[in-house]
């Protein structure tokens, strides 16, 4: 009988070689890490028995399902999508005419002089001014001779001469010879191409035309060394189309915002104000300030001639943002916090907060009260006050962002474990992180890395062609607040099942998913603050 041949390949062994190699030995390390961290994550993150809520109308956050989230954030970034699409499909924000030195001098008895465009005189009429331009910059730009290079900045004087002109076509002095102050202006160039500088603002227009005369002192020896071949003067104005977009755009985003008030409030009306969540309440303080930074008063502008409406639009919009920033300090330890007395819970937060409302105020106020006394004013010249203005301001705002973060980070440690909170916290978070990130993306593309830089005020920075900014920044915020009133709403369901006032329990907000009963505390138990003390408090209940 033939025996069956061997199989001789293997010579009697068998090898295994490991099926996952480097990435396996990577997962079981990862995995022993979780677990390792799991030890400590009763300490980390407390379990339910921490949970001391205070009672509150169930939201509609509660119920919504993951299609129903969905569902909310494409709608959200479809209507930011949209307005970004209409701005920059829209017109330019500023109109400018220039006017050339030479055109200037050419009918005088100047023109023929060696040094005048170093000294001046230029006389130039603006051309017409309407309400619709809102305001006024008169930029002045140097072109020399020099081909070396070298960069220099050199230091002198202007002063300027404005007359309006009335209806009756007679000068109106605004700026008198008498009143002329000599303003210290630099001109930085590099090579034959200078820096533009402001020569002058008007924050509103109140006569059709206007005449300037400017005179420079301290550029004789400059224009000896490096010849001033030709000046050139830019009248800069927003364009009137671009007011036209503001006005309908403030009008329609007003109209919303009040249309959003009505049914907010319509929703909460059967439920006592001491049940509702304090994202509920805060939302019934933002979506009023949201209607004052939309601006009701807005048309004032063009029906009065005065800085008052101009003005009074600035504090609207600081206040507004800043109560933004005072809601996001507020829930983030108000979830943690049901005992909020006004000296422990809201005054730390009204002292963070208050000196970035006192900034934005000042930045409004103080440049535009001291152009109405002289056109011609800058912040350079008062350089000492400035720069310890722009060190408050940085301070203030390193202190909001490390008392923000904190608080962000405690009620994650704390109530991350609490899907019913988690729900709240992620809602609040990823919609805080986009409106911070789109604003400072904008902020620092329009204003470059430095907020409060020199041009940040006077001058008339047209980095945007555009009507890009104003949607971004307006339809950012209005349809911000749109979705989070839809979602803190009053969930219409469960009013209809008699379930007026809940808990803040995931249990609860998830009860048509599970069996589980969850039996709450009473109600003065109710009030007591989620963090607590010691362990030994629960063992005595």
């Amino acid at each position: 009988m033939s025996k069956p041949p061997m199989d001789t390949s293997g010579l009697g062994y068998s090898y295994h070689l490991p099926s996952g190699g480097l990435l396996l030995r990577l997962k079981n390390s990862l995995s022993q890490f979780s677990d390792l961290f799991s030890e400590f994550n009763k300490y980390i993150a407390p379990a339910y028995y921490h949970d001391r809520c205070e009672r509150s109308v169930h939201m509609r956050l509660y119920s919504m399902h993951k299609r129903e989230f969905v569902m909310v954030f494409m709608s959200f970034f479809t209507c930011f999508g949209l307005a970004i699409i209409i701005g920059l499909t829209g017109p330019p924000i500023t109109s400018t005419t220039e006017v050339s030195a030479q055109s200037i001098l050419v009918n005088t008895t100047l023109s023929t002089s060696k040094t005048v465009l170093s000294t001046g005189p230029f006389a130039m009429k603006t051309p017409l001014m309407t309400t619709y331009k809102q305001q006024l910059w008169l930029i002045a730009k140097f072109f020399t001779d020099n081909n070396d290079d070298e960069r220099y900045d050199k230091s002198f004087h202007v002063s300027v001469a404005i007359d309006g002109i009335t209806e009756q076509h007679k000068p109106e002095s605004i700026l008198s010879v008498n009143s002329i102050r000599n303003r210290t202006r630099h001109l930085n160039c590099v090579r034959n191409d200078c820096e533009e500088f402001t020569v002058l603002h008007l924050g509103f227009l109140e006569y059709a035309h206007y005449v300037v005369t400017i005179r420079f002192y301290g550029l004789e020896s400059f224009h000896k060394k490096y010849n001033i071949r030709a000046i050139t003067f830019y009248f800069k104005t927003y364009s009137p189309e671009f007011t036209q977009i503001e006005i309908w755009f403030r009008f329609i985003f007003l109209l919303l915002s009040f249309i959003v008030i009505c049914w907010y409030a319509h929703t909460l009306r059967k439920y006592p104000i001491y049940d509702w969540s304090i994202e509920q309440k805060w939302m019934s303080v933002l979506l009023p300030l949201l209607l004052l930074y939309d601006n009701p008063f807005f048309p004032m502008i063009f029906l009065m001639n005065s800085w008052f409406p101009g003005m009074l639009d600035a504090v609207f919009q600081a206040t507004f943002l800043c109560a933004l920033l005072m809601f996001w300090l507020c829930v983030y330890h108000g979830l943690r916090q049901n005992e909020r007395r006004f000296l422990r819970f809201y005054l730390p937060k009204i002292i963070v907060v208050l000196p970035i409302w006192l900034c934005a105020i000042v930045l409004a106020t103080w440049e535009k009260c001291n152009e109405l006394r002289d056109p011609t004013y800058s912040h350079f010249v008062d350089t000492k006050n400035y720069n310890g203005f722009k060190m408050f301001f940085y301070v203030a705002g390193c202190m909001y962002i490390l008392y923000l973060a904190l608080l962000v980070l405690r009620a994650y440690t704390e109530l991350r474990s609490m899907p019913f909170f988690d729900m709240r916290l992620k809602f609040l978070t990823l919609l805080m992180l986009f409106v911070l990130s789109i604003s400072l993306s904008v902020t620092t593309c329009r204003f470059g890395f430095g907020i409060l830089e020199d041009n940040f005020v006077a001058s008339l920075n047209t980095t945007y062609r555009s009507s890009a900014q104003f949607m971004c920044f307006y339809g950012l915020l209005n349809f911000y607040l749109f979705t989070m009133a839809y979602v803190y709403s009053p969930n219409e369901h469960f009013a209809q099942a008699d379930i007026h006032v809940t808990k803040d329990n995931p249990a609860f907000s998830m009860i048509n998913d599970s069996d589980e009963e969850v039996v709450y505390g009473s109600e003065d138990e109710s009030r007591r603050p989620l963090t607590v003390g010691t362990k030994n408090d629960y063992d005595s209940d």
